[in-house]
């Protein structure tokens, strides 16, 4: 199979620089990321995909058993890297996929060398003294509505999770995006996605490791930030100025300032080793 075709995989940016990828979240694509591009391409090689079922990927692609669980994501991030070639990537993963992220790195720690976690949530879940953001019977009542109407639920839930009405262009851009992916698919990635826990892999991350926030966000509240700080060792957790799931649309340049100053320690670390 071509991987970079399945994956619809775009590579830019300075072909001589440290690799960056960029990975979306749920119901997006890569496209989300195009302003946070300009700030990378000039030093780094920048790597961007769709998870299959999402933008131009290959939907022939689709394996339901491989994309319930997030390691068949996780799989695919890694075959990914493989074709590109890439060693000690730096892996910048959008709300699911900085748990997608810590899978990969576990999977072929070659490949990734470093992590930026963008609104993450490793349990959407509440349990007892951690406070994912929702209730069991959220989560159900969240699953069933989008199985039952899925362009109905995209229209309704998009605006809240990008959580800016006072930018509803942004709203409408995250619910076009919702409904231009494949709905069975999307029924898949969802419930793989908030049904999922990936707490206890967060102790095995041995990469350096950036943890940005929104100040607020009904879908990754502050909670969980601060959790995935203390879980992952030596990690920095920012707290963006920034409303909304999706910063880096909402607040691209302090999530670009962000992301660049991180980078530009990564470099200042390689030069500083003997």
């Amino acid at each position: 199979m071509d991987i970079l075709r399945r994956n619809h995989v775009v590579v830019t940016g300075n072909p001589a620089g440290p690799a960056v990828v960029l990975a979306h979240g749920f119901g997006c694509d890569q496209n989300m990321w195009r302003l946070t591009v300009p700030a990378l391409a000039p030093e780094y090689r920048v790597v961007l995909f769709d998870y299959v079922g999402s933008g131009r990927s290959d939907l022939t692609a689709f394996d339901e058993p491989r994309y319930s669980s997030l390691s068949g994501y996780a799989e695919d991030v890694v075959e990914v890297c493989a074709a590109l070639e890439l060693t000690d990537a730096v892996f910048v993963g959008h709300s699911v996929s900085a748990m997608i992220g810590v899978l990969a790195a576990q999977q072929a720690p070659e490949r990734i060398g470093a992590l930026v976690m963008v609104a993450p949530s490793p349990c959407y879940v509440d349990d007892g003294d951690y406070k994912g953001g929702f209730s069991v019977e959220d989560i159900d009542e969240l699953l069933s509505s989008l199985e039952s109407n899925y362009l109905g639920w995209s229209a309704a839930m998009a605006p809240v999770i990008m959580g800016t009405p006072d930018r509803p262009d942004l709203g409408e851009e995250l619910t076009n995006s919702f409904c231009a992916t494949d709905p069975a698919m999307a029924r898949v990635f969802a419930r793989t996605t908030f049904l999922s826990d990936s707490r206890a892999d967060l102790a095995a991350v041995r990469v350096p490791t950036l943890i940005l926030e929104s100040a607020e966000d009904v879908i990754a509240p502050r909670q969980v930030g601060a959790y995935v700080r203390t879980a992952v060792e030596g990690s920095t957790l920012v707290t963006l100025d920034a409303a909304g799931h999706c910063p880096h649309l909402s607040a691209p340049d302090a999530t670009n300032r962000a992301i660049t100053d991180f980078l530009a320690g990564l470099k200042r670390q390689a030069v500083s080793r003997p």
